[in-house]
């Protein structure tokens, strides 16, 4: 049994940071998916695969991870630098970047 520890990314329909701040453990596969016979669809017997933890802190997922002994691996999350400008910058006559139309 492994799992990873990690910050989900920012979700990419909507502007909002909502839910991207707190830390999820989720169980690696320990089987293969195959496709059903009867319907053809990927299947698995695997259920861990479907659990899917949060928490608040770091600490506490691997606390968690730690108490039940189980094998992790944490992912930090990279942070993007966040380029503020205004909306008349677009139209500003000392403009770094070429116009794009």
């Amino acid at each position: 049994m492994f799992a990873r520890i990690y910050q989900p990314s920012k979700n990419a329909m909507q502007s909002g940071r909502a839910r991207s701040r707190d830390w999820v453990l989720e169980f690696e596969p320990a089987m293969a998916k195959r496709p059903d016979p009867l319907m053809g669809w990927a299947s698995t017997g695997d259920t861990r695969r479907q659990v899917r933890l949060n928490f608040e802190t770091r600490d506490e997922a691997v606390a968690y991870a730690k108490r039940y002994g189980i094998a992790f691996q944490i992912r930090e999350a990279r942070e993007t630098p966040r380029i503020i400008k205004t909306y008349a910058s677009n139209f500003a006559s000392d403009r770094k970047e070429p116009w794009s139309h």
